[in-house]
């Protein structure tokens, strides 16, 4: 005779509050702790414990005899425990098939068929075990069909057909022959597997009345689960955040050395917060800089997600549901989904393409994508981050013998982005080297329909960068504006490969870190300018600065010298709605650095018409497609293909673009002389410090020319 259990459901009196009673859950974890206990009496009969009839045990071991009396004599245990992964998906078992009214009577008494959807492989199996020890009658002889058998299939019999969603025959077109033999003799079939209507025979999925799917794991499932591992229910629950990051893999790991119902509470935690990467190391968004217009879709998407979790905000309301970044590597992307989810105090499930395309055939590479929504959905609200997006290929662009293969890879990606309604809080960031190479299908509306490149960090961005890795307390008061400079091109990765190197380098040496030494780790034995060129570098760019002032030509941002040159930054525009007067203003600042060069030092160098994006380079593009594209020179209302067009062989094209750049030279050359001193003071500060914020800028130049007059630009653009 069984010993009674707590399990039982006449034990529990007063059913806990929930969408569920706890009757069908108690059903299931007490047939399966009656199985167990009839495994461990099996096994003491065998000697599988190293004991009794063991045929390996030595009989002169007499520390083995003391051990083996002392384990005969001890009493049978009141409580025998349930493995605690059974015991959860015995729990979530029972509960999908209670929202069924009559489905758990039906699988005992008559033959329906159903189909389960456990939405991950790792649950197959063990939904497998519960199901065939708990769905039907106690006489009827569970028969697998997937293995093909059906040839003694008689009514004493029930059926599971159960597929893992890996290998070449999950799909529709196998094993229908075994469903319909198992139909015709009218047994209560089961189909089992991640995505039955992908993965099992299409007749027994056309053919289930009820089509169930496993639910997650709630409070009162949890305390189930525990109450069968350790005997009693815990007194308390787990934070409802972790909760919902528990796989199922979690629990034998967490439960297996806890002996009270706390101790299991505290052990959950302390594994599922151990993998909860928003609760570990790292800044949160508003900590980093240099990611432009991601951190502003980012911080709104984050409050956006804190709202979505207390209630205030609908799923069908929220506007932040899918981002593609894009970008050179190096520039943070990851960082960025991993800040955004700490930001958002939301898990952050990560993947990559790489890691979908590890499987050996089509149908785990498929089944590892499905996995990821699921586990996503599971984990609502949180980030999916789904990096190397480019390894999908376009099918557009596919040709030979991969097409079918990678079209269902698309298919299926498509799809499962389009299902935004049925993955409620699942927020899906991509990241991509090649913007270029995306399926233009991926970026349609409802699927990653916002794309934001993160450019390289500039110069404020990169010297707040320095700052993050090297913390608040070293080198607390050195200027990282000339690390910065130095590092001018680099990314936020660069930047902490430096800090890194830099520090490791002061260790070895016994000694604290300095600017030098991280100066000396991003230069890498290039030479800063010297003090000549220095000077005309920076006489150049307050030519720039001074002549964009007095204009009213843009925005000045800010000036910088760097080891390869220097800088202006100017926010412009280049849309239809300039006018000749503003392409003179451009060609006019553009010439100025040279101008202030012949001004101050006597002659000009070939830096300003150094390479094609040099500043005698753009002038004279600008000059050359006011004559052959825009219609507003010589030639009058014409438009020609400009950048095919060889200016040698259009009578007249060369001596107007000269012309025109002679013309913006002398009013260059007007305005410095004009304000000479406010030239010869910027130059000087430039020269001193490498770098000149736009205040610094505006303090500058109004000093010793007065406001600016007119604001005519407003985009960006760099000169040289």
């Amino acid at each position: 005779m069984l010993a009674p259990s707590p399990l039982l459901p006449s034990m529990d009196p007063h059913p806990h509050e929930g969408a569920f009673s706890d009757r069908l859950p108690r059903a299931f974890l007490q047939q399966l702790a009656q199985d167990e206990r009839k495994r461990l009496k099996a096994g003491q009969r065998s000697g599988a414990y190293g004991f009794g009839n063991d045929p390996l045990l030595d009989e002169n071991d007499a520390v083995e005899q003391i051990v083996v009396q002392d384990e005969a004599n001890r009493p049978e245990a009141a409580h025998v425990p349930v493995p605690a992964d059974l015991a959860a998906v015995a729990v979530m078992l029972a509960r999908a098939i209670e929202a069924e009214p009559g489905l758990v009577r039906r699988l005992r008494r008559e033959a329906p068929v159903v189909t389960l959807a456990t939405h991950v492989a790792d649950l197959v199996e063990p939904v497998r075990i519960v199901a065939e020890k708990c769905l039907f009658r106690p006489d009827a002889q569970v028969v697998e069909l997937s293995t093909g058998r059906t040839r003694d299939l008689t009514h004493r019999n029930a059926a599971l057909f159960v597929c893992d969603g890996v290998g070449r025959d999950a799909r529709p077109e196998k094993g229908n022959e075994v469903i319909g033999t198992a139909l015709h003799v009218r047994v209560p079939i089961v189909g089992i597997a991640p995505d039955p209507k992908r993965q099992l025979p299409r007749d027994l999925t056309r053919s289930a009345e009820h089509r169930i799917a496993l639910p997650s794991l709630d409070q009162t499932g949890l305390a189930l689960v525990v109450e069968a591992v350790v005997g009693s229910r815990p007194s308390r629950g787990i934070d409802q955040d972790l909760l919902r990051m528990i796989d199922i893999a979690d629990l034998p790991v967490a439960l297996r050395r806890a002996t009270s119902p706390e101790g299991c509470i505290e052990a959950l935690e302390r594994i599922v917060a151990a993998k909860a990467e928003y609760l570990g190391e790292g800044p949160a968004l508003e900590e980093l800089d240099g990611y432009g217009e991601a951190k502003t879709w980012g911080l709104a998407a984050a409050a956006d997600l804190q709202a979505f979790r207390n209630g205030r905000l609908g799923w069908a309301e929220f506007d932040h549901r899918g981002l593609l970044l894009s970008g050179p590597p190096g520039v943070g992307k990851t960082s960025f989904a991993k800040a955004l989810a700490k930001s958002a105090r939301v898990p952050l499930v990560a993947t990559s393409v790489a890691e979908w395309n590890s499987a050996d055939y089509l149908s785990g590479t498929l089944q590892a994508i499905r996995k990821i929504f699921a586990q996503a959905k599971a984990q609502a609200p949180c980030i999916l981050f789904i990096d190397e997006l480019d390894g999908i290929s376009d099918r557009g662009q596919i040709r030979g013998e991969y097409v079918q293969y990678w079209t269902q890879i698309v298919n299926l990606f498509l799809e499962l982005l389009a299902g935004v309604e049925e993955r409620p809080g699942v927020v899906v960031v991509a990241a991509t080297n090649h913007p270029e190479k995306i399926d233009p299908a991926v970026k349609r509306a409802g699927r990653l329909d916002r794309e934001i490149a993160i450019a390289k960090p500039d110069t404020t961005a990169l010297a707040q960068i320095f700052r993050h890795h090297l913390g608040r307390g070293i080198l607390p008061d050195a200027p990282m504006v000339p690390l910065a400079l130095a590092a001018r091109g680099m990314t936020g990765a660069d930047v902490e490969a430096f800090v890194r190197r830099a520090k490791g380098k002061a260790r070895r040496h016994d000694r604290a870190l300095t600017s030098d030494d991280l100066l000396a780790e991003i230069r890498q034995g290039r030479c800063p300018l010297p003090v000549g060129i220095r000077r005309r570098v920076a006489i150049h760019e307050a030519g720039h600065a001074v002549v964009s002032h007095a204009l009213g030509f843009g925005t000045l941002l800010n000036l910088s010298l760097h080891d390869d040159g220097g800088r202006v930054c100017i926010e412009v525009a280049t849309d239809g709605a300039a006018t000749l007067a503003d392409l003179e203003m451009a060609m006019t600042s553009l010439v100025a650095g040279r101008i202030a060069e012949e001004i101050e030092l006597g002659a000009g160098s070939i830096g300003a018409g150094f390479g094609p994006d040099s500043d005698l380079a753009m002038a004279t593009r600008i000059a050359r497609d006011i004559e052959l594209s825009y219609g507003l020179g010589q030639f009058g209302n014409v438009c020609l293909d400009s950048a095919a067009t060889d200016m040698f062989l259009i009578s007249g094209l060369l001596p107007s673009v000269a012309e025109r750049l002679r013309i913006a030279s002398d009013r260059a050359r007007s305005i410095l002389m004009e304000y000479r001193t406010a030239l010869q003071a910027v130059a000087h500060l430039l020269e001193e410090s490498g770098y000149l914020s736009r205040d610094e800028l505006d303090r500058a130049l109004d000093a010793r020319m007065g406001p600016e007059t007119d604001r005519c630009f407003a985009g960006r653009e760099e000169v040289r």
